[in-house]
Formats: C-alpha cells, structure tokens, sequence
C-alpha cells in the first residue's frame, strides 16, 4: 500500500487527538477522584455503584435516624419509668405508714393527702411526650394519657363514653361494710332527740359484701322512682361469655344506702346486683355471686370474660382517658354543634347471610349488623397492643413504646378513692365516739342519763373498731396492690431495658455495616490520585513527543523534490 503524507497526517492526527482524549480522562478523575463520570465509562463499575449507594444510604438512614431516634424514644421511656418506680415507692412507704394501728384519723388523713398527690404524679408521668408525640398512648400520639384542664371548657355532658370492660371472675374483691343503725349524725347537740332514742351495740354489724369495681366513679345511672321509691334498673349492662346475666343490676345512689341494702340482702338471702353510679361500684349479694360463679363454670372456667357496659358523661383534670384502654363510644360536639360518635379499640360485627357466611353488597364490601336506628353494631376488639415499630435494619424492627395499660391503671386512682371514704366514714364515727364519750363521763353513774350515754358510747366505739380495723386493712391490702403496679413497672423497666440494650447491638453492627459498604464504595468509584498522576505525567509527555515528531516528519514532502 502507497504511504502517502496525507495518510500520516490523518494517522498522525487521529493518534495525537486519542492521546489527548486519555488526557482529559485522566484529569477528570483527578479533579473529581472518581472512575467514572458517566455509566459509559465503565458500566460494570457504574452498576455496583448503584447498588453499593443504595445500602450505604439505606445503613445511613438506619444508623444516623431510625436508630438514634429510636433510643431518645427508648430513653425518654425509661427515664419516666423509672420516675413511677420511685412514685411507687414512696406510696408503698405511705401505705405501710397508714397500717399502723395507733395513728388516729387525723394522722390518716395526712396519709393519704400524701398519697393523692404521689398518685397525681404517677399519673401526670403518663402524660410525658417525646418531639410533642405523646409516649404511653399507643398509636394517639397526639392524645394525652389523661384529660387535661381543657377537658372542664368542654360542653356539660360532651364528650360521653359508652366503655366496655373486659374482665374475669378473678376482678371480684371483697367490700368489708357496717352498719352503724341510728348513730350517723349523732352529736353532743342532738343525743336526747327522739330519733336516737335505744341505741345499743347490739344495732351495730359488720358483713362482707362481694364487689366488682369499675374503672370510674361518677358514671350515669337511673334514679328510683320518685313517687314508689323503686329501684330501676340502671344504665349497666353484664355480659358472662357472650351471654346476659340473668340478674338485673339495680341503680342505687348513695342517698339510698346501696351498701345497707346489699347487706341486708345477704341476709334475707336475696339474690341482687347493686350499681352505685357515684362510687362506680357493683355490690353482689352471696346469692347473686354463687350465680354469677355458676355462669363462669358453665361458660368455660375463670379466664371467661365479663363484659361490664356503661356510660360516662363526667369528667376532670386528671381522669384516664377511655379510648387508650377500653372498648368505648365517643360522643362529642363536632364544629357544627352536632353529636358525632367516634368507636374505639372495636370491630362491627359482620352480617351473615343464610348460607352462614359474611354478606357483601353491590361494590363488594362486606356489610355490618345494624341496631333498629340503622347504626353500626360493634364489639370490644381484644386484638395485640397498639406497638409502635422502628426499622433499624434490613428486616429488623424495634419496639420503642409502652403503653399506657402496661403501667398506668386505674388500680391505683381507685384504691385511694377507697380510702379516702372509708376515712370519711372513720372520722365520723371518731367524732360520735369522742362526743359520747365526754358526755357520759361528765354524768353520774348509775342515772337513768348515764347508762343510754354509755350505751350509746358502746355502740360508738364498737362501730368505730369496725370502721377502724376496716381501713388498716385497706392500707395492708394497698401494700400489696401498690406491689403489684410496682412489679408492673418493673417488667416494663426490663422490657424496656432489653429493648435498648437489642437496640445498642443493632446500632453497632450497623456502624461496622457502614463503614464496610463506605469502604467497598470507596474501592469501586475512587480513583487512585498517585496512580493517575504518574499516568497523566506519562500521557502529557507521550502528547509532547508525539507532536515533535509529527512536526518533524511533515516538514518534509514531495514537493520539495520538484
């Protein structure tokens, strides 16, 4: 083939542009220390770095935000646990304080103020908040524990609850109760009136009456006729497995003396079930309670659930807010001014068809059981705990929170609401006792006077021993329940412990997973500065020498020999 000096040159050309390609290569990855600048480049390396990026962001977002926001909301938690072991602690030291038999009702009292406001301070701990997410509340974050002050701006009767507990045979207590006749309001002023005319110890008695106590006092219950005196039946439902209790619950306020009438049913062996709306209380005679066993047995033993529906319209600053641990109804004003009902914690009960299973309409969608409004049927939903997760690895989630029925019961509210009636009942009959005993040492003995004064007096001071031994039992059983909320706060501690601890291993092996994948990246797209250098010195030179020949070779041709 013929060289012509047009071929060099083109040859010349071509070589000396590639050599200066190379070189813009080679000072691109200098100046942006990477491989590559586009998938062209190298699409092999181009694709591992796809797929290295993704992991190292992903372990990112692990490491640097699911994982640390995950412990402040694992720290928060346990520092507010903690706080309720030292609340507990301290009541539980209260309550034993309370057991002692010498402390006079005036020594009691400051007991128990003490205790109301070291369970207002259990309860406030449950309203902590973590970045204005409310920690104990499950899935509401952004609904307190319990009602605030606004709660007492609300529009009188809003928000109503209609709540269903779920309880067992086993939630039954026993309510020690006298019966102190005539001597209520007996004093130094009124002793010889009519009315208190006869009384002798004999009058006074002491029983035991069963009792399931519900989550709230003040609830909504039907008065008794106001002309036949009649107890209606109240608003309060029972269900045993599913079933009706046969017996009827009664409305009785406290006006009425409910504890009297439980008492004397047991004796006239009656069987009645008794609602104290103002108390939240339910009293059952012997007989009713025997009933009530037999229905459990029948339907499958202890573990049977005990529905108990009733309705609540009252609320304070301070009260537990139903939706975070019952199956309830919400009835409140919208902006409108019209009712609303919101259901909570429950599932509407499907509507069967006649070959036995769940009817859907038209579009598809499965079809509900309705009451004669056309409403909605629901049931309590007894599904897992509302348990808020964090992703803080491939395939791995943590559970951060605790809620509030782990800790936060209504136990505690409930047992210093009974002490502080069984003190007010005590220091009562502490003043009838002192009044009596006064007077009747003031007279002299063997007179007509004296003798109903010291009857009196003996009557007094036998009530006030019932009374008396009443409430050091309460403070001995409030040791033991307080106890058990501590036990309560403990195994959340360690729940909560395990799963920061977890959490920490996690966080660890995931920094060493980034910095692995760092590193693997790094090895994939970085260039090696000295390497190029020493290749971009290499390219320059070659460019140089490259165009000194050229120079030389094309200054010569064929025409200079013509």
């Amino acid at each position: 083939m013929r060289m012509t000096n047009k071929i060099m040159q083109n040859n010349s050309l071509y070589n000396i542009n590639n050599n200066k390609i190379l070189q813009d290569k080679l000072s691109t990855m200098m100046s942006t220390e990477k491989k590559i600048t586009r998938p062209s480049d190298d699409p092999v390396i181009a694709i591992r770095a796809l797929r290295l990026r993704t992991s190292v962001s992903e372990l990112t977002q692990f490491y640097t935000k699911n994982a640390p926001d995950a412990n402040s909301w694992l720290d928060v938690t346990g520092k507010s646990l903690s706080k309720v072991t030292d609340v507990l602690t301290d009541l539980s030291k209260q309550a034993n304080k309370g057991a002692n038999k010498d402390l006079g009702p005036e020594d009691l009292e400051i007991i128990i103020q003490q205790m109301k406001s070291l369970r207002d301070e259990f309860y406030s701990t449950g309203n902590v908040d973590y970045a204005g997410r409310y920690v104990f509340t499950g899935y509401r974050t952004d609904t307190t524990m319990s009602f605030t002050e606004e709660i007492e701006e609300a529009p009188e009767g809003y928000p109503s609850y209609k709540i269903t507990e779920q309880n067992t045979i086993q939630d039954f207590d026993v309510l020690n109760y006298t019966d102190i006749g005539n001597l209520a309001g007996l004093n130094k002023s009124n002793y010889t009136d009519a009315s208190y005319a006869g009384i002798v110890e004999q009058d006074i008695r002491n029983g035991d009456i069963h009792r399931m106590r519900l989550s709230y006092d003040d609830l909504v219950g039907t008065a008794p006729d106001a002309i036949t005196g009649a107890f209606a039946e109240g608003d309060l439902t029972i269900m045993v497995g599913g079933v009706a209790f046969p017996i009827k619950a009664q409305t009785v306020p406290l006006a009425q003396d409910p504890y009297l009438k439980a008492m004397n049913d047991n004796i006239g062996q009656a069987e009645s079930v008794i609602f104290i709306p103002e108390t939240g209380e339910i009293l059952f005679s012997d007989k009713a309670y025997a009933k009530m066993e037999a229905d459990v047995n029948a339907a499958g033993g202890n573990s049977t659930e005990i529905q108990l529906t009733y309705t609540k319209n009252e609320w304070k600053d301070g009260d537990l807010r139903p939706e975070h641990y019952f199956a309830c109804e919400e009835t409140n004003l919208d902006e409108g001014g019209n009712p609303k009902t919101v259901h909570y914690n429950q599932k509407p009960v499907p509507k069967l068809g006649a070959d036995g299973k769940p009817m859907v309409d038209g579009n598809g969608d499965p079809v509900y059981e309705t009451d004669a409004g056309g409403n909605t049927l629901y049931v309590p939903d007894t599904g897992k705990r509302q348990t808020i997760e964090y992703d803080v690895g491939y395939n791995q989630k943590i559970q951060v929170n605790t809620t509030a029925d782990e800790v936060f019961g209504h136990g505690l509210d409930r047992d210093i609401d009974d002490l502080e009636l069984a003190l007010k009942d005590l220091k009562e009959m502490y003043d009838v006792r002192e009044d009596m005993k006064t007077l009747f040492k003031e007279q002299e003995e063997g007179t007509p006077e004296y003798d109903d004064l010291k009857k009196k007096y003996d009557a007094a001071e036998k009530a006030y021993s019932y009374l008396r031994e009443k409430i050091h039992n309460m403070f001995g059983g409030t040791i033991t329940k307080v106890q058990g909320y501590l036990d309560d706060t403990n195994v959340a501690i360690t729940d909560n412990g395990t799963r920061s601890q977890r959490l920490s291993l996690v966080s660890n092996r995931l920094m060493d997973q980034k910095t692995t994948f760092q590193t693997l990246q790094s090895e994939n797209e970085d260039a090696d500065i000295a390497e190029v250098a020493v290749q971009l010195t290499s390219t320059e030179l070659t460019y140089e020498a490259a165009l000194m020949a050229t120079g030389k070779i094309m200054q010569t041709s064929l025409m200079n020999y013509i």
